[in-house]
């Protein structure tokens, strides 16, 4: 921007201004990893990884800041996880993934199976269509 006297200059030099967000604390500059929420109807504080955007009614805590968050009397602290790091596969997952493999494997035998019978059997429904992974199954009445 122009002005008659020339360039405006900002009132803050830009090599103070960190694009890293900084703790909400006073007098704590180290980098924000956790934002704070308040819930009134509820009487919750909620922790939880930061925020993408700072929002007007939010705090944003640095590690230490967080871990020794306490609330009000009265108040519950709910702290959600930060899924943001490398997500272990619990026994569930593994447990899925078998079912699927299970599961993908099992229309091949029938088909073998319907083969060497000579036919399809009246109850089996009929691939129509195949997209990737994806079946298209028309049911043998219809």
């Amino acid at each position: 921007m122009e002005s008659r006297r020339g360039p405006l200059k900002s009132a803050v030099p830009s090599n103070v201004v960190s694009p890293v967000r900084r703790c909400s604390r006073t007098a704590c500059g180290r980098p924000a990893v956790a934002t704070l929420t308040y819930v009134y109807a509820d009487s919750t504080a909620v922790l939880g990884p930061l925020a993408t955007y700072a929002e007007p009614h939010c705090y944003d805590l640095c590690a230490e800041h967080s871990e020794r968050l306490t609330a009000p009397r009265g108040w519950e602290v709910v702290r959600l996880s930060d899924a943001s790091g490398p997500a272990r596969p619990s026994g569930d997952d593994l447990e899925a993934l078998a079912n699927a493999v299970r599961e993908a494997a099992r229309p091949q035998e029938r088909t073998a199976q319907a083969d060497a019978k000579g036919g399809v059997r009246s109850g089996d429904p009929v691939e129509v269509g195949r997209r990737g992974h994806l079946r298209v199954l028309r049911s043998p009445d219809s």
